[in-house]
Order: C-alpha cells, then sequence, then structure tokens
C-alpha cells in the first residue's frame, strides 16, 4: 500500500518543508481586515505579524469542505491510502470534519484521521512519526492505531507576553486584561490533550521559562517517559511567536535542563500566535515511537 501523509499548517509544517519531506500540509485559512488568506500561501509569518501588531481585525476559520475533499481526491490519485494529522480537536472543527468526511464511502478505508489532540510542534513529531512508519511498510489503519495510542504521551507550556490578544479573544475579559497589564502579569498556559487552559502566573519571563522548564520535566518523569533515568524516550522542543532570537536563548537554557537531548526551534502556528500575539515562548515535549 502506497501511503501519504497529510497535515496542516498547524503543525509548522511549511510547504516548501512538505515538499522535502514528501508530506501534503492543507493551509488554515484567515481572514484579516475582510480579505482572505491562507498560510503559507499568501500569507508568510513576516506579513501575519506587521498586520497583528498593527491592530489588524483576524479571524481564523477552518478550510472549506470542498477544499477539503478535492485535496484527499488529488492525493488518492497517487496514493492507496491517507493518514490526515489535523490540529486537535479540541482547539478547531477542523478535525471532526475530516473525520466526518473519513467516513463517507468513497473515503472509508481510504482516508484515517488522527485526532492526536495536539498542535504545532508535538502535531509536527506525530507527522514525521507518521512518515517514517510508511516507510517501514505500515499500513494507514496500522499508523493511525500507532499515534492514536501515543497521543496523550505529549505536554505543551506557553508564556503569553502580553494579555491583549487574549481579551481580543475573549478568553478574558477587559478588566482582568488591564489589571494584569498594570501587574505585569506573565500568564503560563498549557495544552494537555485538548484545550488551552490557565497554568500558572508569574511576573517576568525569566521565572515563566524556568516554571515551564521544570513543569516539562515533571510531566516528562511522571506520565511521558516514567521508566528511564534521563528521560531517553523524550523528545524536547521549543516554540515561539515572531521572535526568534528569544526563542534561542530559551532553547539554550532548555538544553542545558535537558543535555543528553536534541531540542528544536520552531515558531508557533498561526492559529495559536493570533489568540496569544507576538513575544510568546512555549516549551513542549513527546514521547519517541520510533
Amino acid at each position: 500500500m502506497k501511503v501519504a501523509i497529510l497535515t496542516d499548517s498547524n503543525s509548522g509544517i511549511t510547504q516548501d518543508e512538505a515538499n522535502k519531506l514528501g508530506v501534503f500540509v492543507l493551509p488554515m485559512p484567515f481572514t484579516i481586515d475582510g480579505q482572505e488568506y491562507k498560510e503559507d500561501i499568501n500569507l508568510s509569518q513576516e506579513e501575519f505579524y506587521d498586520k497583528l501588531m498593527n491592530n489588524a481585525e483576524v479571524f481564523t476559520s477552518q478550510p472549506a469542505v470542498g477544499e477539503v475533499t478535492q485535496l484527499f481526491d488529488n492525493i488518492l490519485k497517487d496514493y492507496d491510502q491517507i493518514v490526515h494529522i489535523p490540529m486537535s480537536s479540541g482547539l478547531s472543527g477542523s478535525c471532526q470534519t475530516a473525520l466526518m468526511l473519513a467516513e463517507e464511502d468513497e473515503y472509508k478505508g481510504k482516508v484515517y484521521v488522527v485526532d492526536s489532540q495536539r498542535i504545532s510542534v508535538t502535531q509536527k513529531y506525530d507527522v514525521l512519526d507518521a512518515l517514517e512508519l510508511s516507510k517501514q511498510g505500515k499500513n494507514a489503519k496500522e499508523i493511525h492505531d500507532i499515534l492514536m495510542e501515543n497521543k496523550l504521551n505529549a505536554t505543551i507550556y506557553i508564556t503569553v507576553n502580553t494579555l491583549e490578544y487574549l481579551k481580543k479573544g475573549g478568553r478574558i475579559t477587559a478588566a482582568a486584561a488591564a489589571l494584569g497589564g498594570l501587574l505585569k502579569i506573565k500568564p503560563i498556559l498549557t495544552i494537555q490533550g485538548e484545550k488551552l487552559d490557565s497554568y500558572q502566573k508569574t511576573r517576568t519571563m525569566a521565572k515563566a521559562n524556568k516554571i515551564m522548564i521544570d513543569a516539562t520535566m515533571k510531566d516528562i518523569k511522571e506520565r511521558i517517559d516514567p521508566n528511564t533515568e534521563n528521560m531517553d524516550n523524550a523528545r524536547i522542543m521549543v516554540a515561539y511567536t515572531y521572535d526568534r532570537d528569544q526563542a534561542l536563548e530559551l532553547k539554550k537554557q532548555v538544553e542545558e535542563a535537558f543535555p543528553n537531548h536534541e531540542v528544536i526551534c520552531d515558531p508557533l502556528s498561526l492559529s495559536v500566535a493570533c489568540h496569544i500575539g507576538p513575544h510568546s515562548l512555549a516549551v513542549a515535549a513527546c514521547k519517541k515511537i520510533i
């Protein structure tokens, strides 16, 4: 069986990177000041942040059903099966739409949708693992089942630099945002399985970085990889919005905390960025399955 690996741009995989890897990426749509855009098609990271930081009205949405089925059809011209790895069903309806489409007669047994409840760097590792499993000769159902079994073995902590974008998205009230701004509060958010939730608060990014690193290490030792002394079965990641230099500083700290690990550093997806704003930082981990 010839198996294609499909994801969406929330994985952080660009169209160029997808071509090099041999996977497919469904671009996520945005409406900015009333105009439609698609991530990495006619909207780059630089253009997005320029608009966001100049007070543009930014809304996220999910791809149209027709665009998804057209992509399925095009891929199935050259492949027997598809493993589709969209962003978490807890963060977008696009996963539920894909699951529904996969049950239709023309796709049943051909398209397998993985609701791994992940996004960004942890979602990206699902894609890379799926690609490797396909190279090993696994069929789409086998890949789907392996990823689903491992789906909760992941963690993300995100520190938000400003409360302004959480206020815009309706996640906190204007009064809470104003008070938090006065107190210089840096909220630390977490994704554990599904939705973005509050984890802790601090007043400096330096303290926030330490909290994220400590929380990630605790999750690895207690849940993701409790059976190895050096956390050998864990992958460690740093992610960020807008400011790569700031992220590289955090990466150094993470490498010191996890000296035996390669630490990747990738931008957070734009769907997350529009809700948390620029200058946000994240530390993440997931379990190796290969």
